[in-house]
């Protein structure tokens, strides 16, 4: 059966060498002051190794102990690698451009999940799964291991966020332990340095179509004695900002869908006067302003998702979709003719109410009728003015980039000013 190694003599041998060079699995495990319990969790790792014959290694990637953790992990038989940007992200980053294996499973330093147990990770990734989620709640939480907040609302909540957001099959987005192919999630130049890294490998792989399963695993206690790294209303945010400015359909398009509907829907039930729901109820001047206003903050919202999915898909922030089409066909010139259409309606609204004052003498006015086409006409001119505005952002942001600029210099530069 395979041996793992276990000193750092071991890995200089030529053996120690030799089977570096095979290296099939790196266990990775991403350490800040973990003295009390990193030495457990690298022999567990090592023992899996050996257990399953395996040729491997233990990474522990480590972000700055002052603690001695570095020492007590190399003792144990883990290769450390330092690394001086701060973060959980930043950490396994490093460590997976560091690890030698074709495959890779992370787990936690704190000895909250069991590193001599991950026959079910390897079995999926050698069945060709590129991401393996572990499940803790199918596989089971002790008392005490996870705070209520995280198991009934945090990891609730931002789960279902992010399988509504991007179809992610993960019951379970912030399990620590999961397993990798090395090669595709180095394909998905993850960015985010914080405890949000565990979001963006899931979203990002589910946007690039990668396989994606999961298997039951266990969360017991830790074995710290201080406080976790992580800050339950601060990482919570990070993750939530995280998923949200990923998605733009569903962070400004679909809401400001929403918004047009409804504000259509009252302002053309109102724009012929009151209407009564009950003797003592009824819906008037104040909703049909609220009604107007709704399709004019709906546009915005549209209009900044449609910008927004642009910019990300230019910038490589996210991959292409099957609804690009939808938003490479809105030019700055289509948004010009909107907003010129939405300008000349609002003005000749405005120029009819003046005109209909102007009968009365410019006096004083009776009822609310004047009112409405007044409302409806300054959120049209509204509107034109934020179509216009950001017709021009949007063709900002469609203009060439300095690399295509540079391409185009050296054509011209080697064929001349006219290719032909």
């Amino acid at each position: 059966m395979t041996q793992p190694l276990r000193t750092r003599d071991d890995l200089a041998s030529p053996a120690g060498e030799a089977r570096l060079a095979r290296c099939v699995l790196t266990i990775l495990i991403p350490c800040l002051n973990e003295a009390e319990t990193i030495g457990i969790c690298v022999r567990k790792a090592a023992d899996f190794l050996a257990e399953a014959g395996v040729d491997g290694e233990v990474l522990v990637a480590d972000n700055g102990s002052t603690d001695g953790s570095q020492a007590l992990a190399t003792s144990f038989g883990a290769r450390v690698v330092g690394v001086d940007t701060r973060g959980y992200g930043a950490a396994l980053a490093a460590g997976i451009a560091a690890a030698r294996g074709d495959y890779v499973i992370m787990g936690d330093a704190d000895d909250s999940y069991d590193l001599r147990h991950l026959d079910g990770f390897l079995t999926e990734l050698r069945g060709g799964a590129d991401l393996v989620m572990g499940n803790r709640f199918r596989g089971g939480i002790e008392a005490g291991a996870m705070p209520l907040l995280h198991r009934y609302l945090g990891n609730p909540v931002l789960t279902a966020i992010g399988r509504l957001l991007f179809g992610a099959p993960v019951k379970d987005f912030h399990c620590g332990l999961r397993g990798f192919s090395r090669a595709s999630v180095l394909g998905l130049n993850l960015q985010t340095t914080g405890m949000e890294f565990a979001s963006e490998m899931i979203v990002r792989a589910s946007l690039a179509g990668l396989r994606i399963v999961e298997v039951p695993t266990t969360l017991k206690k830790d074995g710290r004695s201080r406080p976790p790294h992580l800050r339950t209303w601060r990482d919570g945010w990070r993750h939530l900002r995280f998923l949200l400015l990923h998605s733009p359909r569903w962070t400004f398009v679909y809401p400001g869908l929403a918004l047009i509907a409804v504000g259509a829907i009252g302002a053309g039930a109102l724009a012929t006067g009151p209407r009564f729901i009950s003797a003592t109820v009824s819906l008037d001047i104040h909703t049909f302003l609220v009604a107007c206003v709704a399709m004019l903050v709906g546009t915005q919202s549209v209009t900044f998702g449609v910008i927004a999915r642009r910019y990300a898909k230019r910038s490589g922030l996210l991959p292409p979709s099957r609804h690009d089409w939808l938003v490479d066909g809105v030019k700055l010139e289509s948004m010009l003719q909107a907003a010129v259409v939405l300008l000349v309606a609002g003005c000749a609204g405005m120029l009819w109410s003046v005109y209909v004052w102007g009968s009365t003498d410019f006096g004083a006015l009776r009822g609310n009728d004047l009112l409405r086409p007044m409302i409806l006409s300054t959120c049209g001119i509204a509107a034109a003015v934020q179509l216009g505005l950001s017709a021009f952002l949007l063709g900002l942001i469609d203009l060439p980039s300095a690399d295509v600029r540079n391409q185009i210099d050296r054509l011209q530069h080697a064929f001349g000013k006219d290719p032909r």
